[in-house]
C-alpha cells in the first residue's frame, strides 16, 4: 500500500541549552533542515517565552515542520510531516540533533494514510481541476513570523520582530538582548523582560522625569539609579534649572549596547552635567552623605536579578537619608496587574518611610509593557504636593519647546487619578 505521507516524531535529549533558548538560531536551523531534506518553505512562525523557551513551526509546500523546547531541561520535541517523496524527513532529523548538539534523541516513524480503507493502488485517483482563467505560481513567496514573548502565569505580551536579534550579550549580572520589532521598533530586553521599546519609550521618561521636576520647582541635582538606556537622563537634561545628574548604572554593558543600537535614548549620557557611575546603586546610596540631591529617581528593572534589591525597605531608608529636605523619591513600581503582590508590597513600605500622606501613585499607559498599565510612585520627604504648585503656562510652554508626545499639565494632574481597584490594591 502507498502511504500518503510520512510522519516523524522526534525528542532531543541534554541539547545545548543557549542555542535552544536563542528563537532566531532555532528558526534558521529549522530553515535549513527544511532545505537539507528538500522541503519548500512557505511560512515559519516562531515565539520565544519569558523567562526561557522557544516554540515554532515550518510550513512547507509539502507539510510542516514543528519544534518546542524546554531550555531548562535541554529537551526538544520534534515534529516532521511530509507528503509525497520529494522530501527526506530523515535528513531534517539528523540535522537537528546535530545543530542543537543532543547528545541522543529517540524517533519515531508512522506511514500516514495508509489502511485498508485507503488503498492508493486500487482506488480511482481523484483530480481537482483549476478554476478557468486560473495563473499558475511558478515562485513560492516564504514570509517570517517571528514573536517576543514577556510573560507571567496570567498575562502574556508577545512582539513580532524580524527574526534576527541586533545584539545578545551575557554581562556578569544579566542577559542582555536588542531585537527590532515591527510595531514599537528596536527593544531592549533584559533577563527576558522589556525595558523599554523605541516607539513608546517618550512615554515611561517623559513621566518618570517631568512629574518629580515640575512638583519640586527648582532642583539643582539629581540622582537616577538604573536608567542605563539613558531615556530618564535624556528628558531631565531638557529642565536648565537641573547643575548636576548623578546616573549609577550596576551593568556598563547596558550602557553600550544602548549608545551602540538605541541612539535617541543614550545620546545624552555624554552630557557634560551627566556623571555616570557604574556600580551598584545600593551601596552607593548606602555610603553616600546625608541631604545630597533633590530629586532620586529609581529607573530600576523588576524585582529580580540585579534588581532585586531596589525593592527593599532598608534601600529606600538610606534613600530618605540622603534626599534634602523637601527632596522626592520616584520610583517604578511596577503594574497594578502584572505585577499585583510587587506593586502592593512597594507602597507599604513607602508609607512606613515616608508617610502615607506623602506617598502618591500614579500611572501611565504604553504598549511595551503587559497590561499597558504601568505606575510610578511620588514620595516627598517634606511636604511638596505632586501637583498643587505647578504653573500651567510655563508647562505648556516647555512641553511645545522640547515637543513632548504624552506628558503634559493635563496629563500630568490626571496621572494621579486612580481607579478604584488600584487604590483598594495600595490601601
Amino acid at each position: 500500500m502507498i502511504a500518503l505521507g510520512r510522519h516523524i516524531i522526534a525528542e532531543l535529549y541534554h541539547c545545548n541549552v543557549d542555542k535552544m533558548d536563542d528563537v532566531s538560531l532555532v528558526e534558521r536551523v529549522m530553515l535549513d533542515a527544511a532545505e537539507v531534506a528538500g522541503a519548500t518553505v512557505i511560512n515559519s512562525t516562531f515565539h520565544h517565552f519569558s523567562p526561557f523557551g522557544v516554540s515554532g513551526v515550518i510550513v512547507i509546500q509539502e507539510s510542516h515542520f514543528s519544534i518546542h523546547c524546554w531550555p531548562e531541561y535541554g529537551y526538544a520535541s520534534i515534529d516532521i510531516y511530509t507528503c509525497g517523496d520529494t522530501v527526506d524527513p530523515w535528513k531534517a532529523y539528523e540535522y537537528l540533533k546535530n545543530e542543537l548538539d543532543a547528545e541522543h534523541g529517540s524517533t519515531m516513524e508512522l506511514n500516514r494514510g495508509q489502511s485498508n480503507q485507503l488503498d492508493l493502488s486500487k482506488s480511482k485517483a481523484h483530480t481537482i481541476q483549476p478554476e478557468k482563467g486560473a495563473k499558475k505560481t511558478s515562485k513560492i513567496h516564504q514570509t517570517r513570523d517571528v514573536w517576543f514573548t514577556e510573560r507571567n502565569d496570567n498575562i502574556a505580551l508577545s512582539l513580532k520582530y524580524h527574526g534576527e536579534r541586533l545584539y545578545q550579550n551575557s554581562s556578569k549580572y544579566q542577559k542582555i538582548e536588542i531585537y527590532d520589532s515591527e510595531a514599537l521598533g528596536r527593544i531592549l530586553v533584559l533577563d527576558g523582560r522589556i525595558v523599554c521599546a523605541e516607539e513608546d519609550e517618550y512615554v515611561y521618561h517623559e513621566m518618570i522625569a517631568h512629574v518629580p521636576v515640575f512638583a519640586h520647582q527648582n532642583p539643582k541635582r539629581v540622582l537616577v539609579i538604573g536608567g542605563g538606556d539613558g531615556g530618564t537622563v535624556r528628558e531631565l537634561l531638557r529642565h536648565s534649572s537641573i547643575e548636576q545628574i548623578d546616573l549609577v548604572e550596576i551593568d556598563e554593558c547596558v550602557i553600550k549596547a544602548a549608545q551602540e543600537y538605541l541612539p535617541n535614548m543614550a545620546l545624552s549620557l555624554n552630557h557634560k552635567d551627566v556623571a555616570i557611575k557604574v556600580e551598584d546603586g545600593i551601596s552607593y546610596v548606602k555610603s553616600c552623605e546625608s541631604e545630597k540631591y533633590n530629586i532620586i529617581i529609581v529607573d530600576s528593572d523588576d524585582p529580580v536579578g540585579p534588581g532585586e534589591g531596589l525593592f527593599t525597605e532598608s534601600f529606600y531608608m538610606d534613600i530618605y537619608r540622603i534626599l534634602k529636605s523637601e527632596g522626592i523619591m520616584i520610583t517604578q513600581s511596577e503594574s497594578p496587574r502584572f505585577n499585583q503582590q510587587v506593586f502592593k508590597q512597594v507602597y507599604k513600605s513607602y508609607n512606613h518611610i515616608f508617610g502615607a500622606d506623602n506617598v502618591h501613585c500614579y500611572l501611565m499607559y504604553l504598549p511595551s509593557y503587559p497590561s499597558g498599565m504601568w505606575s510610578f510612585s511620588f514620595s516627598s520627604k517634606g511636604d511638596v504636593h505632586p501637583y498643587n504648585n505647578m504653573q500651567k503656562e510655563e508647562i505648556d510652554g516647555f512641553c511645545i519647546k522640547n515637543k513632548l508626545k504624552y506628558y503634559s499639565y493635563e496629563v500630568h494632574k490626571a496621572s494621579f487619578v486612580l481607579p478604584q481597584f488600584v487604590k483598594d490594591i495600595i490601601q
